[in-house]
């Protein structure tokens, strides 16, 4: 049989507090008839002390004076009877109270000065028995014992009430328990109530936070980052979609309209060629924007391992370099490349590889007809950084933080003769974040700086 949540929590508060109890009670009893008995025996040792003192030795024997003793007892008031009994050293009886009849008490040879229970004529009784010594010599033995039976009764009738009482605690305490739990657990039921309208359509819907700052408002405060989290990745991955459907759909549009044009009527030759000349760009265009989508969603997804390892910095520079030079010698671009530092990095060589790639692409790209690209290679605080300076239009300091974004691509107006999906740099930073490098643009005066921060 399954139990919902608030009776898994009562039975377990009703368990421990019937540990907890039962321990208690077993205390009370424990204490109760300790402190009873402990009564019972202060006043036998007084006895015994009082009793004493009317034995004395005659002739080499014990003699009881019973004078002394009948004559204490008439002055004291007897609320419970105390049996005395004097035994010599073999346990043969030389003197007993008057009040034992024809009983007698029993004497135990080995058991001196402890404490005895034992029936006499069905009364319960407490004994205690010490050996009479006097000049070192033992002579016999004092009994002393009275009846305690009305402290088993008092122990005996406080377990029964315990007992009669145990079980309907309980009953109350489980009901307490059930009650206090669906108080306890509420907040966790408005949780759940509030996470079920939440739905891809209503993600802007948040759980109330709690009163109390306790686990319950961190449970609530950590759900609700987690659907900001969500929220934002949904938004990206919309304003993704229909950015890489607008980017798709150019290109085939471009070829649709140049295939209709030619089916129009005849046309030339030159034409004909002009034409597909036009659909092969196009077709170039679009496979590698779909090559750049694929490559983003690859480390969106984290699916490639990293391997790390030490790698040259500067001969990956060199190389990337080399695949550019024809476009910079094409734009006159002055082309400066410094290096303080050519110490070694730990890192994946194929990410990092991409990442200065897109980083030098991205300046030739954007750098104007006889503009200046300066590469910086070094070190500062124990950390080698590589930086790219360009030449060309300034980046508004509001759209710095957007330049990382998918298909975004700042000053688009100004810079319409140059082509790009405008992910280059989203792939930077997703790359950037794998490897846990840091990046940092500055664009003032006509220049685009990125740094890029390695570890050694």
């Amino acid at each position: 049989m399954k139990h919902s949540f608030k009776q898994r929590l009562a039975i377990l508060y009703l368990i421990s507090t019937t540990a907890i109890i039962g321990l208690l009670l077993f205390f009370i009893v424990f204490t109760v008839s300790k402190s009873v008995f402990k009564q019972l025996d202060d006043f036998l040792i007084t006895e015994v002390y009082k009793h004493q003192s009317d034995i004395v030795i005659e002739k080499n024997a014990l003699r009881f004076n019973r004078n002394a003793w009948m004559e204490r007892e008439h002055r004291e008031l007897e609320i419970n009877p105390i049996f005395v009994e004097i035994v010599d050293k073999t346990g043969h009886l030389l003197e007993k109270s008057p009040n034992l009849k024809d009983q007698s008490l029993k004497f135990y040879p080995d058991k001196n000065e402890i404490f005895i229970n034992y029936k006499l004529n069905n009364i319960p009784i407490r004994q205690y028995q010490k050996q009479i010594i006097k000049n070192g010599k033992p002579y016999g033995y004092l009994l002393v014992a009275m009846s305690h039976q009305n402290a088993l009764f008092v122990i005996d009738k406080l377990k029964r009430t315990l007992f009669i009482l145990f079980p309907i605690v309980l009953i109350l305490l489980f009901f307490w328990a059930y009650f206090i739990a669906g108080r306890s657990i509420k907040p966790v039921a408005d949780i759940i109530q509030t996470a079920n309208k939440i739905s891809q359509s209503n993600l802007k819907e948040r759980i109330s936070l709690p009163g109390h700052q306790d686990e319950l408002y961190h449970l609530v405060v950590t759900i609700n980052n987690l659907l900001d989290r969500l929220e934002n990745a949904i938004q990206r991955e919309k304003q993704f979609t229909s950015d890489a459907a607008h980017e798709l759909k150019t290109p085939l549009q471009v070829m649709k309209g140049n295939m209709e044009v030619l089916l129009r009527k005849p046309r030339t030759n030159e034409t004909y060629r002009e034409k597909i000349s036009k659909c092969i760009n196009e077709i170039d265009r679009l496979s590698y924007l779909t090559d750049q989508l694929l490559l983003l969603a690859r480390f969106e997804s984290q699916q490639k391992a990293l391997e790390f390892k030490q790698v040259s910095l500067d001969e990956i520079i060199e190389q990337i370099i080399q695949k550019y030079l024809s476009d910079i010698t094409e734009k006159n671009i002055r082309f400066k490349f410094h290096i303080s530092s050519l110490k070694q990095v730990k890192t994946d060589p194929y990410l990092l590889h991409i990442i200065i790639n897109n980083l030098i692409n991205n300046a030739v790209k954007y750098t104007p007809e006889k503009g200046e690209i300066i590469i910086e290679l070094g070190q500062k605080n124990d950390q080698i950084f590589f930086e790219i300076t360009n030449s060309g239009s300034n980046i508004p300091e509001k759209e710095l933080s957007h330049i990382f974004l998918p298909f975004y691509r700042s000053n688009t107006l100004q810079h319409s003769d140059i082509k790009g999906t405008g992910l280059g740099l989203s792939i930077v930073h997703r790359l950037i974040q794998l490897l846990n490098l840091k990046v940092e643009v500055h664009s003032k005066n006509n220049r685009i700086t990125f740094r890029l921060w390695l570890d050694t």
